[in-house]
């Protein structure tokens, strides 16, 4: 469960069935800390209110109970007339509004439900509520390309390895041994495209943690997984490792030249 912070607020934000939902007790605490859940009931069995949660869950739900929120519809505008959360959820099995219990617990709503409580409670308030959501949403878009361009890398890595343990690795040779070989072939990819082995680069850079894959750029991850693959491919040719290097070297520069200026790649990392 993520947390935003809206005016000095924390407002929790947790994903369900690939929706964003958003606690409305937490935005009510932007008002009233001491009383959040009489404003949401308040808010709920408002006769607007009442049709905007109507119609939300007609488009978005199919098996949501017209006939029930007929009759919430009915009553709305009635001295007499409550209305929990709990108990619209049950009547009209809704799923915009969802009641979490525990610790952590409250009242959640789908994000175009919880922008809507936030205008009742304070229009400033959801203002911010929105640019705030919105910068965690670019966040875990831009952890989300970072994690498939890691793992892209991952995967071709693996192909590589398992080229170099069917034709490079005799069976005869200690795990000692064989994991020297993965470790000059890992550098054989690190002195194609960075000019220098993971030994050097941590020498000339004794500040900074890590290897130096972990500091390469979206075009150099693009260009790795493309070498990672070359390479298994030249390691199955059976063709020795220096002139792999000689190839590998050759297509890396090329492969740079072009992926730098690829107006799409920046895009992806950020770039202007």
């Amino acid at each position: 469960m993520a947390k935003i912070n809206v005016l000095n607020k924390e407002v929790a934000v947790y994903v369900q069935n690939d929706e964003d939902y958003i606690c409305i007790t937490d935005i009510a605490r932007y008002k009233n800390a001491d009383n959040t859940d009489d404003l949401i009931r308040s808010w709920i069995r408002n006769r607007n209110t009442i049709e905007f949660l109507g119609i939300w869950e007609q488009l978005n739900n199919p098996d949501f109970n017209p006939v029930e929120f007929d009759g919430f519809k009915k009553q709305a505008g009635l001295n007499s007339f409550t209305l929990t959360p709990k108990q619209w959820i049950e009547k009209t099995n809704a799923r915009g509004i969802v009641s979490k219990p525990g610790r952590y617990g409250g009242t959640f709503a789908h994000k175009d439900i919880a922008f809507e409580f936030a205008s009742w409670i304070s229009v400033e308030f959801k203002l911010y509520l929105i640019k705030e959501f919105q910068r965690l949403k670019e966040d875990e878009r831009k952890q989300l390309g970072w994690d498939i361009r890691r793992n892209l890398a991952k995967i071709n890595y693996r192909i590589q390895t398992n080229a170099i343990k069917e034709n490079l690795i005799p069976v005869e040779l200690k795990k000692a041994q064989i994991n020297q070989v993965y470790a000059s072939e890992a550098d054989l990819l690190n002195m194609a495209l960075f000019g220098h082995t993971a030994k050097e680069w941590r020498d000339n850079n004794p500040d900074k943690k890590g290897n130096i894959r972990d500091y390469a750029d979206i075009s150099q991850l693009v260009c790795l997984s493309n070498l990672e693959n070359l390479n298994a491919h030249f390691i199955s040719e059976k063709l020795p490792q220096q002139e792999r290097l000689v190839k590998l070297n050759a297509i890396a520069i090329h492969q740079m030249t072009l992926l730098t200026q690829d107006n799409n790649l920046k895009l992806i990392s950020g770039g202007k």
